[in-house]
């Protein structure tokens, strides 16, 4: 059994016990959240898809931790102009774990 759900602006394919990183939420860890745009649900070959999203189908996880991505370097050079530039970023995540997907 697994679902295709929207989670901050991001669609996954999610299934049971599953951990995932996503965009950082607002909510405390150890906080239940529940995600109602469900696009796709699949039962045992059955699959059933929503225009967007499926009325009544539901996701809920449990937020784990709140971390920071790995550090991204980006490098921007002009040759023969002696422009140099470099930059770096690092993504706020947030981990969580399905807990059921309710159809």
């Amino acid at each position: 059994m697994y679902a295709i759900v929207e989670i901050a602006g991001q669609q996954f394919k999610v299934e049971k016990d599953q951990k995932i990183f996503v965009h950082r939420l607002k909510a405390e860890e150890g906080n239940k959240v529940d995600f109602d745009s469900v696009m796709l649900t699949s039962v045992d070959e059955k699959v059933n898809v929503g225009t967007p999203y499926l009325s009544g189908a539901k996701v809920t996880a449990t937020v784990l931790s709140h971390l920071k991505g790995d550090k991204v370097l980006v490098f921007k050079k002009k040759r023969r102009k002696g422009y140099q530039k470099m930059n770096g970023h690092r993504q706020y995540l947030t981990q969580i774990q399905i807990d059921d997907i309710l159809i």
